[in-house]
C-alpha cells in the first residue's frame, strides 16, 4: 500500500501590515467637514451601504466626496443620496454613475426609529464620515438641525476662544 503524503496544515499568515491605511480601517475613507460647520449634530448611527464592486474600489482609493449628500428615508428604506463616488480608473463600460442613489442598510428598528426622528421640524440625515470596518463600506450618519448664520458666527467665535486659551497655558508653562 502506498505511503500518502501529508502536508503540514500552517496558520493563517498575518496580513500585510503595509495595506493602505483607509482599507484597513484605520483612516476614514471620505469625511464631510463641513457637515459639523453648517448643522448641530445631534445624534450619530453607523449605517452599510449597498455599492457595486467598481464603487468599491473608488472608496478605496480616496474618491468618495459626502459634501452635498444627506440620508433619506423612503418606504421603510434609507437611502444617500447626492454622495459623489468618482469613477473607478480601471473600470470598463460597466463603471458606476457618481452620483446614483444608493441603498443604505440598517435594521428595520434602526429605521423606525429615524422615521420619528426626521419627522420633527427642522432635522435631517447628514452623512459625516464613511469608512472600512471588517472590509465592508460603513456611513456614519448624523441626526442634524440646521445652523443659521448668527449660530455658525457663535461656534466660529468659540473655536476661536478656546483656542487662544489653548496657546496662553502652553506659552505659560514653557516660560
Amino acid at each position: 500500500m502506498p505511503r500518502q503524503h501529508v502536508q503540514p496544515t500552517r496558520a493563517n499568515p498575518e496580513k500585510n501590515p503595509r495595506r493602505d491605511p483607509t482599507a484597513a480601517g484605520q483612516r476614514d475613507a471620505s469625511v464631510n467637514r463641513i457637515a459639523s460647520h453648517n448643522y448641530f449634530l445631534l445624534e450619530k448611527f453607523e449605517a452599510g451601504v449597498a455599492l457595486t464592486g467598481t464603487e468599491v474600489k473608488s472608496v478605496r482609493a480616496g474618491r468618495a466626496n459626502l459634501k452635498d449628500a444627506y440620508g433619506l428615508i423612503k418606504d421603510d428604506e434609507l437611502w444617500l443620496l447626492n454622495a459623489h463616488i468618482g469613477p473607478y480608473d480601471h473600470g470598463n463600460i460597466f463603471n458606476h454613475a457618481p452620483l446614483r442613489t444608493r441603498k443604505l442598510l440598517m435594521h428595520a428598528e434602526e429605521i423606525r426609529k429615524l422615521i420619528g426622528k426626521t419627522q420633527q421640524k427642522g432635522l435631517t440625515l447628514i452623512p459625516t464620515r464613511m469608512y472600512f470596518k471588517n472590509g465592508r463600506v460603513k456611513v456614519e450618519l448624523a441626526l442634524a438641525k440646521g445652523k443659521q448664520l448668527w449660530d455658525k458666527r457663535e461656534t466660529e467665535r468659540r473655536r476661536t476662544a478656546d483656542k487662544e486659551a489653548r496657546e496662553a497655558i502652553k506659552s505659560r508653562k514653557t516660560r
